[in-house]
């Protein structure tokens, strides 16, 4: 007997109404905003027709506060997984048509449901973030939701990549989800995040502030560091984690996607050679060389407007997926402060989490002096990235440009941090300090009854104390190498670690100083 047509029909429109969302009114007047609806944004990330939706029909059953027979479509959040480039993703949409995607029992059970599955599955979890905050007319059910989310992203931090999208308001306690996730990507000019807002500051403290002051995509960009990357629109957005996806493995266990049926090239790159300043105090950007290391010049920036002095992001090299960590001379003369350590340590981890080997240029005079570091807490940031290299246990190349100083030549991954291969150019210089500051402690009195003398010392101290040769000599470097040569041997040293496993000292983990 065939199901009847009935049936048929109240099962459509049942899904149409839920399909709706708020209404298809508010859909549409957000798509003239340019702005997309919770399920455009699901239908946009993955492949055409392989969104496999959970709890559809799933919505609260609250009758407080003039809640009575309302219904929320989807409870106001759309989950489900589905491919992109082929490759199984989970994701949650909140629905600001929907209660303006206010959070309560069902809502974070469903985002609960789908994290869990995601993890068991070995899956990345893509979140959009578009909502109100808590659901007020469900009282403590809507904090305990936003508890229970909080704990799931824990769990899943380190077993599968976490990337938040914040696609509209993310306001009090609902910021944290997203700052519990590996990447955030904010859309520029109708996004916002903040615990307190402008109004709440202002009632507390007397402050005055605007909302682009503390909740803007710009200044959590650049002044908090709070977020990874500026998207213009959604469709910028979805375009970011697509292109991030692609560098990233599905979970902790699995290898990034290398191409490792690419031939490894052994040919020399002079340009390499013309990037380098015959002066040694003049600034070189870092950028252009990390361009023509990598495959077609393709390097995805991370965290580009925060912490500049530091540069750090995704590429391939000869086909093999890496994480770099470069000093920017050109920002703070390349010196580590407390932002740039923070914003290393904590993609390194990431790297290391991963299976994402990690490739580190270094140019740098030190850690940034000053009092406002200092009492910052410079020790404990730097130590960050100590220990952020010193834990990892991927593949580890470094290359030394120029300047390599005192403990943050130690920071930046040198063969004593667990550094596999060291390579060095032969403007690099490595010492306790620059030959200048070594001269002026070592020889005062000599250099004050002969000024002339001053830079025949600096020169005799650079080549007896500072020069490549000097470490290579010692094994604290695997080679002196000309910048042409630098694209193959990294290559080449990649590809014979791909296979290295290193055993530590059986623990929870480390605790790294916070």
């Amino acid at each position: 007997m065939a199901i009847s047509q009935a049936l048929l029909d109240d099962l459509q429109e049942r899904r149409q109404n839920i399909l709706d969302s708020g209404n298809a009114a508010k859909i549409e007047a957000r798509r003239k905003k340019g702005l997309m609806s919770a399920r455009d944004r699901l239908d946009n990330l993955f492949e055409p027709g392989t969104l496999l939706e959970f709890h559809m029909h799933a919505q609260h059953s609250c009758h407080n506060f003039g809640m009575q027979n309302k219904q929320l479509p989807a409870d106001g959040v759309v989950t489900g997984t589905g491919l992109v480039a082929g490759r199984p993703v989970a994701s949650f949409s909140q629905d600001f048509t929907v209660a303006g995607g206010s959070l309560g029992r069902i809502h974070a059970q469903k985002i609960c449901e789908i994290m869990d599955y995601a993890a068991q599955s070995g899956m990345p979890v893509v979140s959009f973030n578009d909502s109100g905050g808590a659901r007020i007319q469900e009282g403590v059910e809507s904090l305990s939701g936003y508890g229970q989310v909080f704990f799931k992203n824990v769990l899943l931090s380190g077993v599968v990549p976490q990337i938040a999208v914040i696609a509209g308001p993310c306001a009090g306690g609902a910021a944290y989800s997203p700052a519990l996730t590996d990447f955030l990507i904010m859309v520029k000019d109708s996004a916002n995040m903040f615990i307190c807002g402008p109004d709440v500051i202002h009632a507390a403290t007397g402050e005055k502030c605007t909302m682009a002051e503390v909740g803007s995509a710009a200044a959590h960009a650049s002044i908090s560091g709070n977020i990874h990357f500026v998207a213009e629109n959604d469709a910028h957005a979805i375009a970011l984690v697509r292109k991030l996806l692609a560098f990233l493995p599905s979970n902790n266990i699995m290898d990034p996607p290398h191409n490792l049926g690419m031939p490894v090239s052994l040919e020399l790159d002079p340009g390499m050679n013309e990037l380098v300043p015959e002066d040694p105090k003049a600034p070189m950007d870092v950028l252009p060389i990390i361009r023509r290391l990598v495959d077609d010049g393709d390097f995805f920036e991370v965290q580009m407007d925060w912490a500049k002095n530091l540069v750090v992001g995704f590429a391939r090299i000869q086909g093999i997926i890496v994480g770099i960590i470069a000093n920017q001379p050109k920002v703070k003369a390349g010196t580590l402060d407390i932002d740039a350590s923070d914003k290393g340590a904590r993609f390194i981890r990431f790297c290391n989490i991963f299976n994402i080997p990690l490739v580190t240029l270094v140019d740098v005079p030190g850690f940034l002096p000053g009092v406002q570091q200092e009492r910052g807490g410079i020790i404990r940031h730097g130590a960050k990235l100590l220990f952020s290299y010193g834990a990892a246990t991927v593949p580890k190349i470094t290359v030394i440009l120029r300047k390599a100083y005192g403990g943050a030549y130690l920071a930046m991954c040198s063969r004593d941090m667990g550094a596999d291969f060291v390579y060095a150019w032969p403007t690099a210089e490595i010492a306790v300090m620059g030959a200048e500051g070594a001269v002026r402690i070592l020889y005062k009195k000599e250099i004050d009854e002969n000024p002339a003398r001053r830079d025949e010392l600096i020169k005799e101290y650079r080549e007896k104390f500072a020069s490549p040769y000097q470490a290579a000599s010692m094994a604290m470097i695997t080679d002196v190498i000309e910048p042409a040569q630098t694209r193959p041997i990294v290559a080449m040293a990649l590809r014979n670690t791909l296979s290295k496993r290193e055993t530590r000292p059986p623990k929870k983990h480390g605790n790294i100083p916070l």
